[in-house]
């Protein structure tokens, strides 16, 4: 019976692997002159200018597929700088400053060591997200660019609570190497960061953002105007730490020049704690165990 169902299910044809494995090099028409491959597996060909929009396409179905086949359908969100380290590393990095003698890098040392605060929060974050999904159907996976800094800090977070993560990572000229603490198969990299983009928001149903520069706000405003336009539907946009985002962004400055509108404002607030994030999420979605001030489960 067995037998006679494969033969009913067989492939009619070859399938593209076994192919590319049969396919072998000739002498004659192995010369990089010669066009006797097979288009998909011809990287030359693949990375000519024409098809952009093929590797497009592949961009944008290679993460969705893989996703889907690890059964992602919600996720979080974390956006941050890729500068901010933990506490340790960075009172080594102001030591070393100090050694130095120059007031400029002390400075800058002093800064990052308080802003260190942050890959903290967004770590505890991260665990709380991952730690409240093994509750959840389906369950809710922690997404961040993939780098270090505040996106390695939501990847640990969601790695030292047993839980998957996601990582998009960008090929950028002068950093971006994937942290330590994604889930390998759920690790991606991207050459369009439009893509990136869409694929960042596909599914989410929050967005955490920490202190950061060009990169970060970018993906907020990206994010806010989707919101803002109804491109987009409404979901949480959570911005850590008020007193940072309210000395880089002047959104009063905004209403009163008629850039954006008053009720504009009500589309992101403001949190301090990894609890207060969460409990802002659980409250949007009516999420069954919001945490407690000190991080415990209402159930527990």
């Amino acid at each position: 019976m067995n037998n006679k169902r494969q033969t009913l299910t067989a492939r009619n044809f070859p399938s593209a692997q076994e192919d590319a494995a049969a396919a072998t090099a000739l002498p004659r028409y192995g010369g990089p002159e010669s066009a006797y491959r097979l288009a998909f597996s011809d990287d030359e060909f693949l990375l000519r200018d024409e098809l952009r929009p093929v590797r497009m396409q592949l961009e944008l179905l290679k993460p969705e597929l893989v996703q889907r086949e690890h059964e992602i359908e919600s996720t979080v969100v974390i956006f941050g700088s890729a500068r901010i380290p933990p506490a340790e590393v960075a009172q080594e990095l102001l030591a070393e400053a100090q050694k130095s003698n120059n007031p400029v890098l002390v400075r800058h040392a002093e800064a990052r060591l308080r802003m260190s605060r942050y890959y903290e929060e967004a770590r505890r974050f991260a665990a709380l997200v991952t730690e409240a999904s093994k509750r959840l159907d389906p369950p809710i996976y922690v997404c961040t660019g993939g780098g270090p800094g505040i996106m390695e800090a939501g990847n640990r977070g969601a790695f030292e609570s047993g839980g998957k993560s996601v990582g998009l990572n960008i090929v950028l000229p002068h950093e971006q190497e994937p942290n330590p603490y994604i889930t390998p198969e759920l690790c991606f990299l991207f050459h369009y960061f439009g893509l990136r983009k869409m694929h960042f928001l596909m599914r989410a149903i929050a967005l955490v953002c920490f202190p950061g520069g060009f990169g970060t706000m970018d993906e907020l405003f990206e994010v806010m105007t989707l919101v803002q336009t109804g491109k987009s539907r409404k979901r949480p946009i959570l911005l850590f730490g008020r007193d940072f985002w309210t000395r880089v962004i002047n959104f009063e400055t905004l209403i009163e020049a008629g850039m954006i509108s008053p009720e504009d404002v009500e589309l992101f607030q403001y949190v301090e704690t990894a609890e207060e994030a969460w409990e802002a999420i659980c409250s949007a979605y009516s999420l069954d165990a919001p945490p407690t001030a000190t991080g415990a489960f209402a159930d527990d």
